[in-house]
């Protein structure tokens, strides 16, 4: 027992490290549901400090550098960055800011994924970083302030994929806003972050109402605080797109910068914990039945047993810091089972997907 126990903090410790969580900085998220959301809103209120919108750019230069891709300190920009290639076009911190605008690469601003015109500009939501990213003003402009969804029929692409369209995604069919896929989870869990933040100012009567206009997804409680269809969008996005090591270094930065963290970021499994009871209400857990064993594993395998009512599309393992370690599709199963073998000790994050739904667990391996 002891030596699990050991294992089990030497495991915690690494992520931990790799997230630079302050020690029992998250001690009173004990509860479930929305209470566990309100504990969550507590935590990161207390310390957080308004830095000013004007030192945004500032803080960009270690929270939004790209360190990651082509590695070369240009702005990370999610909305023109292209993971898998040169970019089009790319900023160096402190130059051409905007500024004016005609067309992509004339500058680079300050956008918000909630929207600042839903709370009238008011602070600290305008400065705060977590939500608050570099982007190209042009494609800012694009975004305007319509909702993230997706589209099949674009409208407009911005040259590195990002979308304008009619979304279709359940049953809104409003525009919408699509990044690539490489930033969707990202912007997922930046939303859960300002949903938990901002629960006590959601509903204020100096904000864009819910259904002003078709843009805006809050359904007027400060619980849920998304519309149903936007949460279930979010938390497909949140569990297809896993935390990468992008996000905690601009989680640790971040929290030098003004104090706080987002939770989503620390612990992922909080999304389903505080917003499960919509996501079970809408069936988008339709892979609640798959179970996956041993788990803490002591060898060097894992096995995932499927329902016979559950067509498996893929199965993907990522390590802590996000690299990719097995994927299979369309998995052929022997008697509803497959096992993932060769696995070395660490701790790993398994994304099960079906037709509509994906399901994230976190797996120790201790062999």
């Amino acid at each position: 027992m002891k030596l699990k126990l050991l294992f089990l903090s030497t495991i915690f410790s690494f992520y931990v490290g790799l997230s630079q969580v302050p020690t029992g900085y998250y001690s009173a998220a004990s509860a479930d549901g929305y209470t566990l959301k309100t504990q969550l809103k507590n935590i990161i209120t207390n310390g957080h400090v308004d830095q000013g919108y004007g030192a945004l750019y500032d803080a960009y230069k270690t929270s939004d550098t790209d360190s990651f891709y082509e590695n070369d300190n240009s702005v990370l920009d999610m909305y023109s960055e292209n993971p898998n290639g040169t970019d089009a076009y790319n900023y160096q911190h402190g130059s051409r800011n905007c500024g004016n605008y005609n067309s992509e690469n004339d500058c680079y601003n300050r956008e918000h994924i909630f929207p600042q015109g839903f709370f009238n500009s008011r602070s600290p939501m305008k400065a705060d970083v977590h939500h608050v990213v570099p982007s190209d003003g042009y494609v800012n402009g694009r975004r305007s302030n319509y909702p993230f969804g997706e589209v099949s029929n674009a409208s407009w692409t911005s040259q590195n994929g990002s979308k304008v369209g009619t979304n279709t995604f359940d049953n809104f069919s409003g525009t919408v806003f699509e990044p690539i896929d490489e930033f969707k989870g990202d912007i997922a869990r930046m939303l859960f972050y300002f949903a938990t933040r901002y629960e006590d100012e959601v509903t204020s009567n100096s904000w864009d109402a819910p259904n002003a206009s078709e843009s805006n997804p809050l359904n007027g409680t400060n619980d849920q605080v998304f519309e149903n269809w936007y949460i279930k969008l979010l938390y497909k996005w949140h569990t297809n797109d896993p935390v990468s090591q992008r996000e905690n270094v601009r989680n640790n930065e971040a929290f030098k910068f003004q104090g706080n963290r987002n939770p989503f970021i620390d612990h992922p499994e909080y999304v389903s914990q505080i917003w499960g009871s919509v996501l079970a209400t809408e069936s988008f857990l339709s892979l609640k039945d798959v179970s996956v064993y041993p788990n803490p594993s002591k060898t060097n395998r894992i096995t995932i047993s499927t329902p016979d009512t559950v067509q498996i599309t893929s199965i993907v393992l990522f390590s802590v810091i996000g690299s990719k370690i097995y994927e299979t599709k369309n998995p052929k199963l022997k008697n509803q089972k497959i096992s993932i073998p060769n696995l070395k000790t660490g701790l790993y994050i398994l994304r099960i997907s079906d037709a509509n739904s994906s399901l994230t667990k976190k797996i120790i391996i201790n062999n």
